[in-house]
């Protein structure tokens, strides 16, 4: 009991993956069920130590006394009391549950809702918007609309999982699983992989931002256009241009007008980030170059390999990510 008084002390600031602390629709459905299963638990459990009490200190009887001899081979009240007892109990449980789950699980998408196709990668999320904004770690939505992410694999079984915003949601290979809600709280909200999926299934994160709608419409055009022209006068991300342009770089990340790669997340707007490596990492140009360097330091198992630059090189290539606005 003091541990659990010490818990509910804890405060969502502190700790942001809570999910007592709901900001969208589905949230709230979930933490009203939650809250509903667990009165009813403390019901039953009132009622068992009441009888636990009652029959060890009222109803028993002691060494010594006399009793006479009972005749009754059965009590068929108190038969009939414990079978309808736990049926009662299941009903009072099963009917709200299923009820949110029918309710989260809607066939057709809301009116107006903003629909998402989330793709699972070892070890980071891709977000694709149906106006071809892309991103990855880092999607927004506008609060106070329908969302629907339609949740696919490119690899093995992951889960999607913003406990502010709702519960868990099996992303499965060839399969295709819907997640709505609409967030009613703008603000940055943490998610996480919750299927152990490899080495790096722990750093497997992303954040979603709940913007205004005139915030969203401002990110999602900016999304849409091609990444920042270089300053004449920044001659270091000039150089930085040219050195990703020939570099294995290509290969797998895509930048708008540069490369064409499809492999690792889109670079287009990588600056705009707050977070490189799928949340691990804040980002900073020191960061980057640490990404850069040595992927396998930050997420073991990451199928970056490392690109040892001479330092004049990495300066001008981080320079170069950093201006990717």
């Amino acid at each position: 009991m003091a541990t659990a008084l010490a818990i509910a002390g804890c405060s969502a600031a502190d700790h942001p993956m809570t999910t007592l602390a709901p900001k969208s629709n589905l949230a709230q459905w979930i933490q009203t069920l939650f809250i509903d299963v667990t009165v009813w638990d403390a019901i039953i459990l009132a009622i068992v130590v009441l009888a636990f009490i009652l029959a060890v200190f009222v109803f028993s009887s002691r060494v010594g006394e006399a009793a006479p001899a009972s005749t009754a081979s059965s009590d068929l009240g108190l038969e009939i009391a414990w079978t309808l007892g736990p049926t009662l109990v299941l009903v009072m449980i099963s009917v709200p549950t299923i009820r949110t789950i029918f309710r989260s699980q809607p066939a057709v998408a809301p009116a107006g809702a903003l629909e998402i196709k989330v793709v699972a990668h070892q070890w980071w999320w891709e977000f694709d918007y149906p106006d071809g904004a892309k991103t990855s770690n880092e999607p927004h939505i506008p609060v106070d609309r329908p969302i629907r992410l339609s949740l696919e694999s490119a690899d093995i079984i992951h889960s999607f999982w913003v406990p502010q915003l709702g519960g868990k949601r099996d992303v499965v290979p060839g399969q295709i699983n819907e997640l709505t809600f609409i967030a009613t709280v703008p603000g940055m909200y943490p998610g996480q992989c919750a299927e152990f999926c490899g080495l790096s299934h722990a750093n497997m994160r992303f954040r979603v931002f709940v913007d205004s709608p005139d915030d969203f419409a401002k990110w999602d055009g900016a999304q849409l256009a091609g990444p920042a022209a270089i300053p004449a006068s920044d001659l270091l991300a000039s150089d930085g241009a040219k050195v990703f342009a020939n570099s294995p770089c290509t290969t797998c990340h895509m930048i708008q007008g540069v490369s064409k790669g499809y492999i690792g997340p889109d670079l287009t707007h990588f600056a705009s980030r707050t977070t490189l490596a799928a949340g691990v990492l804040k980002n900073t140009p020191e960061n980057v170059a640490k990404w850069i360097v040595n992927p396998q330091e930050t997420k073991p198992g990451a199928n970056m390999p490392a690109l040892l630059l001479p330092g004049p090189k990495m300066n001008a290539l981080v320079a170069y990510l950093e201006g990717l606005k």
